[in-house]
């Protein structure tokens, strides 16, 4: 956070911004905490699908899977740069508040709104929130110390996921014991909400981002740290430690624009110029082949994994139709969000070569997702659609977990938001021609079951696709071995 008005000088050691300098991260992180627990307690949400098709709308099933559902895929695309720039521009936190808006006005029209034409510039307000995620995730860095980033984020997404159980949970106990109406979810779903909408006006207002308001060529001579890429700890900046093998001189950090009120001018902000370094980020960090890798497969996956999660509580109703008995679609979201967690922290502990394995893995993996898929499409079985529907999430979240700490192992904190974003963004453009193609009534507008046998076939593709990168990779790597070994003897 930025220094006191009265310019005194703010150097702070790394040992102070952990313990002397707990107030300075500590209410900006509790503040954005409650914001994503309350924006992510909406028990309605499980129940979406049977709240369009009930009584409250009144919406065929043609006009939900393939009119209005995909108007949140080319929404989302179609914001998520604008909205990448505008975030950085802006400083996180008006983003945040367009993000709380967004999702206010969602949920106020899914209570109030009636028709195909309001039901579908509702979903363009849900793209726009859904967009507007990445000043959440990325407010937090802005305010706090390198050395404090593993922490927060932990604190930050574990809030969300806490936020979303809870919602899945509510919603369905409220519904099966008590027997609320989805209505009233929905009325639950609003509150929390603005509550968490209300909490970001508290969010004080960063005085730096990673683009856009760089401190001055004066400040980060005086103060800077490095961050370690290989465990994500921070020191202080040395010559010594500068020379160091593993330490570059790209992943340099300035902390928070503390300093003299002289030092605290922002350079004169040039978007061409900003635009030109993007550029030239996004082609070095490309260049290499393992970080290409684990970044194809993340673009080509979470496309997939955005389709699946969209349709599934569509196929759900075609299996056993929600007015004809007790459907568990929020105690099934609950589960394998905790499951996936808990895969999350299993998967941390692995120790493997994933640079030689890492790619027949993917494969392996993706290839038991297609799997997932194909039971949950061919087995009319709501148990069976609900279990397979948990082991493609648990597989999914602990798969991306690994392409997330491949790909960030060696990058800044700036290449890190360009290279998600990227990838981000890929994954949207191919779901949005995939939607156009398979979902759209413009397109083939395919039914449901159809559907998740074309993404059952897509995993297969990039599970096959992987296995044969991966056992080239592998006997490339062998291939190198061996001449290694067959050259020693004759240097010696």
């Amino acid at each position: 956070m930025a220094g006191p008005r009265g310019g005194r000088p703010a150097r702070r050691s790394a040992r102070a911004a952990g313990g002397g300098g707990v107030c300075c991260w500590a209410l900006p992180t509790g503040l954005l905490c409650a914001y994503g627990f309350f924006c992510s307690v909406r028990p309605s949400e499980p129940f979406l699908t049977r709240y369009l098709l009930g009584p409250h709308k009144n919406l065929s099933e043609t006009q939900v899977f393939n009119e209005i559902y995909p108007v949140w895929t080319y929404s989302y695309l179609a914001l998520l740069f604008p909205v990448f720039l505008a975030t950085d521009y802006l400083r996180y936190k008006p983003v945040v508040l367009l993000q709380g808006l967004s999702l206010i006005v969602t949920w106020f029209m899914l209570l109030y709104a009636q028709g195909l034409r309001a039901v579908q510039f509702l979903e363009f307000f849900y793209g726009m929130g859904t967009a507007t995620d990445i000043a959440y995730y990325s407010y937090i860095y802005s305010v706090v110390d390198v050395n404090l980033y593993q922490k927060v984020t932990s604190y930050c997404r574990s809030a969300t996921l806490v936020g979303y159980t809870v919602g899945s949970v509510s919603g369905q106990v409220l519904v099966s014991v008590a027997g609320w109406s989805l209505f009233s979810l929905n009325v639950i779903s609003l509150t929390s909400i603005s509550i968490a909408f209300g909490t970001a006006w508290f969010l004080p207002m960063p005085q730096k981002s990673l683009f856009f308001h760089h401190v001055s060529s004066q400040q980060l001579s005086c103060e800077m740290k490095v961050m370690d890429c290989k465990n994500g700890s921070a020191v202080q900046d040395h010559p010594d430690v500068q020379s160091a093998p593993g330490w570059e001189d790209e992943t340099k950090v300035p902390l928070n624009g503390e300093g003299h009120s002289a030092e605290k001018q922002e350079q004169k902000v040039d978007i061409v110029k900003v635009l030109k370094d993007l550029w030239r980020d996004f082609l070095q960090c490309y260049s290499s082949r393992t970080m290409l890798c684990w970044s194809v497969w993340w673009a080509l996956s979470t496309c997939g994994y955005f389709q699946v999660i969209n349709y599934a509580q569509g196929l759900w109703e075609m299996v056993l139709p929600s007015h004809s008995t007790e459907i568990y679609n929020g105690a099934v979201e609950a589960a394998s969000t905790l499951l996936g967690a808990v895969a999350v922290v299993v998967v941390g502990h692995i120790k493997t070569s994933w640079a030689m394995w890492g790619e027949v893995a993917l494969a392996l993996f993706s290839f038991l997702i297609a799997a997932a898929v194909y039971v949950m499409d061919t087995v009319h079985n709501i148990w069976v659609c609900y279990g397979s529907y948990v082991v493609f999430r648990i597989i999914y979240m602990m798969l991306i977990t690994i392409a997330t700490f491949q790909i960030a192992t060696n990058l800044s904190v700036e290449r890190y938001a360009l290279v998600f974003g990227v990838n981000t963004f890929i994954a949207l453009a191919l779901q949005t021609v995939l939607t156009l193609i398979v979902v759209d009534a413009s397109g083939l507008g395919l039914d449901i079951f159809t559907q998740f046998m074309i993404y059952a076939s897509y995993f297969a593709v990039i599970s096959l696709v992987f296995l044969v990168s991966g056992i080239c990779s592998i006997v490339r790597a062998y291939r190198r071995q061996e001449q290694m070994q067959s050259r020693s003897p004759e240097s010696q």
